[in-house]
C-alpha cells in the first residue's frame, strides 16, 4: 500500500494528547532560529555583545556587596564582663570574654590561669556585658539597638528580611520579565533599590531595619535575574558558561572586599550607603543597554525587533546586503503580527519542560541548603572548646581573627568551587558536572553522618581523646569538600535552568530555581532561631535529597553547545541524552533538533492514520468472510 509522505505543516496540534495540553506550533522562519540566523547576521558575537557583557559584569562587585552585608551589618559582638570576677559555684574565677562565630556558636577566653572546665559554665548577666566588635566597623546593628539576649531573635528576623525579600523578588520579577521586558525590570528594580537601600541606612529602630530589607532584598532580586537572564540571551552557544563563571568570580571579589570596605566605613549606616550608592551608574543602562533582541523575536515584536536589529549591525559594522538568509525580508512580512507574550503558567501543561525546571529547582534547594550544614559543622569543629589564656591584646586578635577565619574560609572555598566547575563542565557538560558534584555532596554528607560514629568505635573505645581528635578532623574534611561541591550544585542548577527554559519563559523559570535556592539558604536563620535544635535531622533530610537528586540528574537533557530553545515547544525538545554514546551504530539519539522535531498529537486525523484504519476495517472483513 502507498503511504502518503507527511510534512509538518500537515500535522494538526489542536488535538491533546494523554491528558496534556498541546503546545504552541513554533514558527518556521529563520527568526525564531536566532543562534543559527539572525545572530550570524548581526555579526556574530561582536564586538557590541562583548561590550554588553562587559557591562553586565560591573554591576556583579555591587551584587556581592549586597548579598554578603548580613555578615557585617548584623554580625554578633563578643563581649567581656564588666565585673573583676565571674562567680561559678562557690568559686571566684578570672573574667571571661566570649566571642560569636559566624555560624552563632560561643567561644571562650579566659584573662588568667583558670582552667577550660572552670570557665565551661561560666557566664555573666546580660547588664554586666561589655560589647565590642572586631570586624572592622565601630558599630553595627547589633551594637546599635542592643539586639542581645532576650532581643536576639530580632536579630534573625532581620537576616529572614533580606532572604524572604529575595525569594519574592525572583518570583515576581522573573513573571515581569517575561511579559514586559528584561530592560525595564532592571531599571524599575535599580531605581527601587536605591530609594529601599539608602532608606535602610537611616532606620530609627530595628522593626523599620527589616522592612526596608525584604524590600532592598525584592529588588536586588530584579537586578540579579534581569542581569543574568539578559548576559545569557547575548552570549553564542559556545561562550555562555565562562561569561556567566567570569560574573559569579566579580561577585566573588566583592565578597572578599567587603571586609575592607567596612573597615574603610567604620560605621554600619555609612557602609550601606556605599554600598547602594554605585547602582545609581546603572541608571544608564536605560540609554545604553538595548532590550534583549532574542526576547523581541520570540515574543513577535518585529517592530523593535528592525530597528534593534539595524542598530547592533551598524555598531558591528556588518555589511547587511549580504543577507543570505533573508532575514531583513522575512522580518519585512511578520511586522504586522500582533506581539505574543507567555506566561510561566504555561509551563503546567507541557509533557518534559516541568519536569526539567522541578529537578533542577530540588537540586538549587538541596545544594544551597545543605551547604550551611557543612559549614555550621565545620565552624563548629574548628572553634569548639577553644580556650586560652591571653591578655587582653592578644584577645582582641584573636577575636578579629576568628571573624576573618570563619569569612575567608567560606569565601575561598566558593571561588575554589567555581574555578573547578570551568574545567568540569568544559569536559563533562552541564548534566554531567552536575552529577559529579551531587555525588561529591552525597557521599561527603553521608560520611559525615554515619563514617564518623564508627571510627573508634571497635579500636579507640579506650582513648577518648584520640578518638575525639580524629573525628573532629574527618569532621572538617568533610564539610570542607560538602561546601566545595554543594556550591557548585547551586550555581550549576541556577545555570542550567537558564539555558534549558525557552526564551519567552526564561525569566518566570530562572526565577523558580533561584527562589528555590533562597529557601534553601533561608534554612540557616531558621536553624539559628531555633538555637540549632533539630540540626542533625535537618542534616539527615538533605542528605536523602541528595540521593534523590542523583537519580532525578540523569533525567536531564544535556545543554552544551545546543541552542538556546524560544519557544515552550523547542524547549520540549530537550530530552534526555544518554551519559555514554551509543554503541550501536544505528541507534538514534534522543535529542532531536529543531528541524527533526515533530508535533505528533494531531495523529487522529492524518490520511496516515485513515489509511491504516481502512486497511484494518478490509483485513478484518476479508477475515469474517
Amino acid at each position: 500500500m502507498a503511504v502518503e509522505r507527511l510534512d509538518s505543516e500537515e500535522v494538526h496540534p489542536e488535538f491533546p494528547e494523554n491528558g496534556f495540553v498541546a503546545t504552541e506550533k513554533a514558527s518556521s522562519g529563520v527568526l525564531r532560529e536566532y543562534d543559527e540566523s539572525v545572530a550570524p547576521y548581526l555579526g556574530g558575537f561582536g564586538k557590541y555583545q562583548k561590550q554588553l557583557i562587559l557591562l553586565t559584569w560591573i554591576p556583579a562587585l555591587f551584587i556581592g556587596y549586597s548579598q554578603n552585608s548580613d555578615s557585617l551589618l548584623l554580625a554578633q559582638p563578643g563581649y567581656t564582663c564588666k565585673s573583676a570576677a565571674v562567680s561559678v559555684g562557690n568559686r571566684t574565677i578570672n573574667p571571661v570574654s566570649y566571642v560569636n562565630t559566624t555560624n552563632g556558636s560561643r567561644t571562650a577566653y579566659v584573662h588568667g590561669n583558670d582552667s577550660s572546665n572552670d570557665i565551661k559554665n561560666a557566664d555573666c548577666l546580660c547588664n554586666d556585658r561589655k560589647y565590642n566588635i572586631s570586624i572592622g566597623l565601630v558599630q553595627n546593628v547589633v551594637t546599635k539597638w542592643n539586639l542581645v539576649c532576650d532581643s536576639t531573635w530580632k536579630v534573625h528576623i532581620a537576616k529572614f528580611s533580606l532572604l524572604v525579600g529575595l525569594i519574592f523578588g525572583y518570583l515576581v520579577m522573573g513573571v515581569l520579565a517575561d511579559w514586559f521586558g528584561r530592560q525595564p525590570v532592571l531599571i524599575i528594580s535599580v531605581i527601587f533599590m536605591l530609594i529601599f537601600g539608602l532608606t535602610v541606612a537611616l532606620s530609627v529602630n530595628v522593626t523599620m531595619f527589616s522592612t526596608l530589607r525584604f524590600f532592598e532584598g525584592f529588588c536586588l532580586a530584579g537586578i540579579i535575574l534581569s542581569l543574568y537572564v539578559m548576559r545569557i540571551e547575548i552570549c553564542d552557544p559556545g561562550n555562555r558558561f565562562m561569561m556567566t563563571m567570569v560574573a559569579s568570580f566579580i561577585a566573588l571579589l566583592g565578597q572578599l572586599l567587603l571586609p575592607g570596605l567596612a573597615a574603610l566605613c567604620r560605621d554600619w549606616q555609612v557602609l550601606q550607603a556605599v554600598i547602594i550608592c554605585p547602582f545609581i551608574f546603572m541608571i544608564a543602562f536605560i540609554c545604553i543597554f538595548p532590550e534583549s533582541l532574542r526576547w523581541l523575536l520570540a515574543t513577535q515584536q518585529y517592530e523593535k525587533s528592525k530597528s534593534l536589529i539595524l542598530h547592533i549591525t551598524k555598531k558591528n559594522s556588518v555589511d547587511t546586503e549580504t543577507d543570505v538568509k533573508e532575514i531583513m525580508p522575512e522580518l519585512e512580512r511578520e511586522l504586522t503580527k500582533k506581539p505574543k507574550k507567555t506566561c510561566i503558567v504555561k509551563m503546567v501543561g507541557t509533557r518534559n519542560l516541568w519536569k526539567n525546571i522541578l529537578v533542577l529547582c530540588v537540586n538549587s534547594l538541596t545544594g544551597f541548603g545543605i551547604h550551611h550544614c557543612f559549614a555550621r559543622s565545620m565552624m563548629k569543629n574548628k572553634w569548639e572548646n577553644t580556650t586560652a589564656s591571653h591578655n587582653n591584646d592578644i584577645h582582641n586578635n584573636m577575636m578579629l581573627s576568628n571573624f576573618y577565619a570563619d569569612y575567608y574560609t567560606m569565601a575561598g572555598i566558593a571561588v575554589a568551587s567555581c574555578l573547578a566547575m570551568c574545567p568540569a563542565v568544559g569536559f563533562m557538560g552541564r548534566r554531567g558536572g552536575l552529577l559529579m558534584f551531587m555525588i561529591l555532596t552525597a557521599l561527603a554528607s553521608l560520611l559525615q553522618l554515619g563514617f564518623l560514629n564508627l571510627i573508634g568505635k571497635y579500636n579507640l573505645h579506650h582513648d577518648t581523646d584520640l578518638k575525639e581528635t580524629i573525628n573532629r578532623k574527618f569532621s572538617i574534611a568533610f564539610s570542607i569538600i560538602g561546601m566545595f561541591s554543594s556550591h557548585a550544585v547551586g550555581s550549576l542548577s541556577i545555570f542550567f535552568c537558564a539555558e534549558i527554559t525557552p526564551t519567552v519563559i526564561r525569566g518566570g523559570g530562572l526565577g523558580l530555581v533561584l527562589a528555590s535556592a533562597g529557601f534553601g539558604m533561608l534554612t540557616a536563620p531558621i536553624m539559628e532561631l531555633h538555637n540549632q535544635k533539630g540540626y542533625f535531622l535537618h542534616h539527615v533530610i538533605f542528605a536523602c535529597c541528595t540521593l534523590i537528586c542523583i537519580i532525578c540528574i540523569l533525567l536531564l537533557p544535556e545543554s552544551r553547545h545546543q541552542n538556546l530553545p524560544e519557544t515552550i515547544s523547542d524547549g520540549e525538545g530537550y530530552m534526555r541524552q544518554p551519559l555514554l554514546p551509543p554503541k550501536k551504530g544505528g541507534e538514534q539519539p534522543l535529542l532531536l533538533t529543531n528541524s527533526e522535531l515533530k508535533d505528533y498529537s494531531g495523529i487522529h486525523e492524518t490520511p496516515v492514520r485513515h489509511a491504516a484504519s481502512s486497511e484494518s476495517n478490509t483485513a478484518n472483513v476479508v477475515k469474517s468472510s
